[in-house]
């Protein structure tokens, strides 16, 4: 590609309107706007496009999020400036092919025959040689020759000094493709970008700036959607995603936009009979697919396709494919069990992704709870985590190992994993009065951590999306539920159980008749299960756990004295709470806890639950009891006009790159004369390319044609 178009040239006009013309159709300024671009991509690839404006001000800040929506870079593929670059290139790029097209056309038709005897001389390859024939008979012979290994030939006839018609110039042209490979490759990209803008935002933005079509940011029913919000089933061209539920069918798709949404009407409705989902050992989904009944909406006719990932299905004009899969509207049943003062458990049943339920909190809270999602299977890592044998100690270095461990396969790691599916969760957020809101994710069964220890409940809970779940961790009790817990938590923040459990614990401490101590061991029993259970100090704040008690003794307990005196107060609380974690058993009718190394784990996983349950952020915790499963599958629905235009263009382009770095465009000159009786036969070639190809192959040709050695060649 040369910096300017050739070929054919504007002479009307200004010479202004010609230096803009010349400046639009130089290659150029094709390649700067293809550079930018391809900038463009690169931002538009790495920055998550049409986001809700808050998730780039949550990972950006709010200075880089105003500036990527005021350069439109959260919707790079549909902004102004890039639709005007990409039409610019489109311009320049088919300026360039018009002006080019005819030289390239009239080159090809040409075989240069008039080319000057003396001008062969200065080729780089050349040579000459002496030929008995005549110069007719050589010319038809050399030419034949030729045609016959592939070229296209012409001769010409001319006058010599010898006389009239006696000289003969033998004119001959292969890979003449190559230049057909420019207007190949030049066209592809006119016809990908084309197809792009076809395919691209290009027209749904055309109905929103001309036809009053405008994005929808409400909530609501789809059916209560104003018109205007709505796009016709005749828009030419639109990608957008429609979620179907089990035995449902839906024929509205939804279009993301940075501002909100729009809503694609179809041809057609899509119900989904059944969705099937197989994993991996990771957890991870090995298929996914969906068998679906099509129902025109003109005809009625009932077609039924199955459609899997990377296996789509077409109807009038619009394709359907797999995208991925949600919760349908699963319902759930919950027990809401208290976590503070005064909150009381219940029982209420809810689906996932429908109305919000109020529900009331400790004292006169009013809490909102939205049900966002059921995972039926969580696989998680339980590996160890050991690292491999330091290579300190020689002993322990196992060089096999050692080298296996880096090389080898891309999904060999250096640390075994144990992966276990551990059953389902829910997802739930509460939102408060002011409109705050916290997510919550329980896992519905006690999970073995692999320690030994007891099997704990996780509860998670975050404040945004940006932050991973901190998980509080309470054991199971021996019926394997919540409710050992809870009933401790309940009893520890009550003042008559909290004095039954301190005189039980001292009766079984201290030998009665020693009143004195037996005074002590209560006092300090009662102190450690009050600040334990927590309460508002003279700072105002809300004190409790283990970290009040660590308080308590920095202020009252001399340095030199703590790890003794923190011993005794442990073992104190220990004991005290073991003797109120009894009388809850009594008081639910159960068998009294037995001195046991699982007794003794749950009492120790117990003691830190109550010490965090301190700080856990709700009045209730919501435990999945039972779910019915309701499927639902996420389609991508498209009408892509401009598809078949951009697979011709890959085509175009892969045939204009291969006839441009394959193809060697080739001349062939041989003039010939008569010279004392013989005739002098002079013979030069061209290449667009310098290559050894092209000296290996005139090497062969001046020996076939003329018998002779090339110019400067060596044995």
């Amino acid at each position: 590609m040369s910096d300017s178009s050739q070929g054919v040239r504007s002479r009307a006009g200004s010479q202004a309107l010609r230096a803009s013309m010349e400046l639009l159709a130089s290659m150029r300024f094709a390649i700067a706007l293809l550079t930018v671009i391809c900038i463009a991509s690169v931002i538009g690839t790495v920055l998550k496009q049409h986001e809700p404006a808050v998730n780039y001000v949550n990972q950006f800040g709010p200075f880089w999020a105003e500036l990527f929506a005021a350069l439109k870079l959260n919707a790079v593929y549909s902004a102004w400036w890039f639709l005007l670059i990409l039409a610019f290139l489109v311009t320049s790029t088919s300026l360039c092919i018009a002006r080019s097209t005819p030289k390239i056309l009239t080159d090809l038709k040409t075989y240069k025959e008039n080319i000057r005897e003396k001008n062969l001389s200065a080729f780089h390859h050349k040579a000459q040689a002496e030929l008995a024939g005549d110069a007719a008979t050589e010319a038809q012979r050399i030419g034949q020759m030729l045609v016959g290994g592939g070229w296209k030939v012409k001769l010409q006839q001319r006058d010599t000094p010898a006389g009239a018609g006696t000289g003969w110039m033998v004119a001959a042209k292969a890979g003449a493709a190559n230049k057909i490979g420019y207007i190949a490759a030049h066209s592809a990209i006119v016809l990908v970008c084309i197809g792009g803008l076809l395919d691209g935002d290009l027209i749904v933005r055309a109905q929103m700036w001309f036809n009053g079509k405008v994005p929808y940011n409400g909530g609501g029913l789809i059916s209560d959607v104003a018109p205007q919000h709505r796009l016709s089933e005749r828009n030419p061209t639109f990608r957008g995603n429609l979620l179907v539920a089990e035995g449902t069918q839906s024929s509205t798709a939804i279009l993301s936009q940075s501002d909100g949404i729009l809503l694609q009407e179809l041809p057609f409705a899509i119900e989904l009979k059944k969705f099937i989902v197989e994993h991996y050992s990771t957890g991870m989904p090995k298929l996914f697919a969906s068998e679906i009944m099509i129902h025109d909406k003109a005809t009625g006719e009932v077609t039924p396709a199955r459609i899997e990932v990377n296996h789509p299905a077409s109807y009038k004009g619009v394709e359907i494919y797999q995208s991925s899969f949600d919760d349908g509207g699963s319902s759930v049943r919950l027990q809401a069990l208290p976590m503070a003062v005064g909150a009381q458990p219940f029982k209420m049943e809810g689906t996932i992704g429908g109305t919000s339920q109020l529900i009331k909190g400790a004292g006169s809270d009013t809490l909102t709870l939205e049900l966002t999602s059921l995972r039926t299977i969580n696989v998680e890592n339980f590996a160890n985590g050991s690292s491999p044998a330091s290579g300190v100690d020689v002993r322990k270095v196992d060089l096999r190992q050692s080298i296996d461990a880096r090389l080898g396969a891309a999904n060999k790691t250096v640390t075994q994993k144990e992966l276990r599916n551990v059953g389902p969760s829910i997802g739930y957020k509460l939102r408060d009065a002011a409109g705050q809101a916290r997510e919550f994710h329980n896992y519905m069964l006690p999970i073995d951590m692999g320690d030994g220890g007891p099997a704990m409940f996780l509860l998670g809970v975050r404040d945004s999306q940006a932050e991973p779940f901190r998980y509080l961790r309470v054991p199971a009790d021996a019926q394997g539920s919540l409710d050992g817990f809870i009933r401790l938590r309940a009893a520890l923040n009550d003042p008559a159980a909290r004095e039954l459990a301190v005189r039980r614990y001292v009766a079984q401490a201290v030998d009665a008749s020693r009143t004195e101590l037996v005074e002590q061991l209560t006092q300090s029993a009662t102190r450690a299960l009050a600040l334990f259970a927590g309460g508002v100090g003279e700072d105002g704040k809300y004190q409790g756990g283990l970290p009040a008690v660590s308080a308590f003794m920095e202020v009252n307990v001399p340095e030199a004295e703590r790890a003794r005196a923190g011993e005794v107060l442990v073992r104190i609380l220990n004991g005290a709470l073991f003797e109120l974690a009894q009388i809850t058993q009594q008081r639910a009718g159960l068998a009294l806890l037995e001195p046991s190394t699982q007794t003794q784990g749950f009492m120790t996983q117990a003691v830190l639950a109550l010490s965090d349950a301190q700080i856990y952020p709700a009045p209730l915790v919501f435990a999945l009891q039972d779910f019915t499963q309701v499927q639902a599958s996420v389609f991508q629905v498209a009408r892509a006009p401009g598809k078949n235009i951009v697979y011709l263009g890959c085509a175009l382009l892969i045939l204009g790159v291969f006839a441009m770095l394959y193809i060697r465009e080739r001349r062939v000159w041989v003039w010939l004369a008569p010279q004392g009786g013989r005739t002098h036969a002079t013979m030069a070639l061209s290449s667009n390319r310098k290559t050894f190809d092209g000296d290996r192959e005139f090497a062969q040709l001046t020996d076939k044609l003329i018998g002779a050695r090339p110019a400067g060649a060596t044995e």
